[in-house]
């Protein structure tokens, strides 16, 4: 059955809104209030993950919202959570600061192209670099964690962190996808179980909880590499 042109809106406007919230973040950024920003970029990931969700739900996914969705990661989760570091921390240390931020827009926009170039034919298994939404995540959490925690003198630290993270996004390190569970598969069942259980545990430690999830899946890829290329050596 062929869908109906007013399904197609439905996550373009989910797409819309991610992008919204992006400037949105921007906005509150540049006059100080911090927080409220990076909750905004949270917010987004969770649209910009329901836009493709209905897209494939309702068959309504097209060229066009593919492009759509890549733009509105780049500002939504590129240039955001850059302007939210710059004005937060980047703006303290001069050309270094403005350069982490820049390089965390420019990675992120070659990690979306070549993305968009691999998945022409068909959708990947696995994510080849750390994407987009994942990098702005561990920025906007590790932001959240020292605003609650008041570790200035980490600054520095975390600014190499988030160079660190761009570059992990044009890396070839392979990073697991949820796009494609399947439903019926006993797997799934297990992985609800833990995500109940993490669920439950962020509801009562919010930015401790998200922030240790953002962590985990961010160290996966280098952990998963490291294992494989120490395994490899050892058949030699």
């Amino acid at each position: 059955m062929k869908p109906n042109k007013i399904a197609f809106l439905l996550p373009n406007f989910f797409t819309a809104v991610s992008i919204f919230l992006g400037i949105l973040s921007i906005v509150k950024a540049s006059i100080g209030d911090f927080e409220t920003s990076a909750w905004l970029i949270m917010i987004a990931t969770i649209f910009d993950g329901l836009d493709g969700r209905i897209a494939r739900l309702t068959n309504t996914m097209s060229s066009f919202g593919g492009e759509f969705d890549s733009l509105a990661d780049v500002v939504a989760f590129g240039v955001a959570p850059a302007m939210l570091l710059f004005f937060y921390i980047g703006h303290d240390y001069g050309r270094f600061g403005i350069l982490v931020s820049a390089l965390f827009v420019i990675f992120g926009a070659i990690r979306l192209a070549r993305f968009n170039s691999a998945s022409q034919n068909k959708e990947p298994s696995v994510f080849i670099g750390l994407p987009i939404p994942a990098a702005a995540s561990a920025v906007t959490m590790g932001i959240l964690f020292l605003l609650d925690y008041k570790f200035k003198n980490l600054n520095i630290l975390f600014l190499i962190i988030v160079l660190m993270i761009s570059v992990l996004m044009v890396s070839h390190i392979r990073y697991p996808s949820l796009k494609k569970i399947n439903v019926d598969n006993a797997f799934f069942y297990k992985l609800f179980v833990v995500f109940t259980i993490v669920s439950s545990i962020i509801y009562i430690y919010s930015i401790e909880g998200l922030a240790i999830v953002v962590l985990g899946y961010v160290i996966f890829g280098p952990i998963r590499a490291t294992y494989y290329l120490i395994k490899s050596k050892r058949r030699v």
